[in-house]
């Protein structure tokens, strides 16, 4: 190699090393990843939650500017069991970041967490409680956010395992997209995708073109469309239409409907299902079930839910419950379902 070639390689590493070097610091003066880490604590404590680190944020440029966290562990403020608790963590940063641009993060990104569903319950308690008279809210989301590899736990029990969420941004009038994959304790997948175009107007909120789609692998897929509205408390109305694929029975179509609460009468569902021999058209009111559910799981004497309607089903498989032959009459005025439905039998 001659003398002429070494300088010119020497100077184009000279020049490469000064890039990487100037990259580097850039990269620290203008992220600055105490201001981000400062945002993103202020973002929590306006929520009333606070936010620590086990360690600084750490900047990097590929494949986009971001900032690595690690240890994340998000309280509520007075909280003893911690909402979060994360491996790590990103915070994706727009480029005109690197241009001296305002302060924002374009995405949040959680690796490994443990939810607590008890803690945030506890946490949701210690919100104020808004008036009834009180319109529909949007609460806007500028980052969308990615959850991976977690659990969601209450206390020291598994409900779900790999838990995985993509959501996009949620604003008015712009299209959010949310995608949720996980596990139950017994090892069952679900995957679940919801899809709307958000519309806030007078204090209405309406879910309007809302896709939504649940998978059970190996055993079946809902796609249901329609649209809701919200106008505060429970002033919920809606109506979805489509159709449950079974991988070892026949099709059937579904017909949801959501009646707003009245003075005189409470939230109620209407579902509605036909397939080729099974058939149902039930009224459900989710408050009186969700304080069966409470009862049944404090250890209340068992009851039959109170679901008003009727029932022709040729077989019902729930967990591992095997029924065959079931056929229920509900009327309003016998709150305790009639059922004609052969012994259940555990499968083997």
């Amino acid at each position: 190699m001659n003398r002429r070639l070494r300088i010119g390689l020497l100077v184009v590493a000279g020049l490469i090393a000064a890039i990487i070097v100037a990259a580097l610091v850039a990269m620290y003066a203008v992220l600055q990843p105490e201001r981000f880490t400062a945002l993103l604590q202020s973002q929590a404590r306006a929520s009333g939650l606070e936010l620590s680190l086990a360690n600084p944020a750490s900047p990097t440029l590929w494949p986009k500017p971001s900032l690595e966290l690690e240890g994340i562990t998000l309280h509520g403020n007075g909280g003893n069991a911690p909402l979060i608790v994360a491996a790590r963590g990103k915070l994706v940063l727009p480029w005109r970041t690197l241009l001296g641009g305002e302060a924002t993060i374009s995405r949040l990104e959680i690796e490994g967490a443990r939810i607590d569903v008890d803690a945030v319950s506890a946490y949701l308690d210690t919100l104020p409680p808004r008036p009834s008279t009180a319109g529909a809210i949007l609460p806007a989301i500028d980052a969308g956010f990615r959850v991976s590899r977690s659990t969601l736990l209450r206390g020291n029990r598994l409900l779900l395992s790999n838990v995985d969420i993509d959501a996009g941004r949620l604003a008015n009038q712009h299209r959010f997209t949310l995608s949720i994959d996980a596990s139950t304790a017994d090892e069952a997948p679900y995957a679940l995708d919801l899809a709307t175009t958000p519309s806030l107007a007078d204090g209405v909120l309406t879910l309007g073109d809302l896709d939504v789609d649940v998978v059970g692998k190996d055993r079946f897929s809902a796609k249901l469309h329609g649209d809701a509205t919200w106008r505060g408390g429970a002033d919920i109305g809606g109506s979805m239409a489509g159709r449950v694929t079974r991988t070892d029975a026949p099709p059937y179509d579904v017909v949801l409907g959501v009646t707003p609460a009245n003075q005189q009468d409470p939230l109620s569902i209407a579902l509605k299902i036909d397939g080729e021999q099974d058939h149902a058209d039930l009224h459900l009111p989710p408050l009186a079930l969700s304080d069966w559910w409470a009862g049944m799981q404090a250890g209340r004497p068992p009851t039959l839910p109170p679901v008003q309607g009727t029932i022709d089903a040729t077989q019902v498989d729930v967990g591992s419950v095997h029924i065959k032959g079931l056929r229920v009459r509900a009327t309003p005025g016998s709150p305790t379902p009639a059922s004609t439905a052969a012994a259940p039998a555990r499968s083997p």
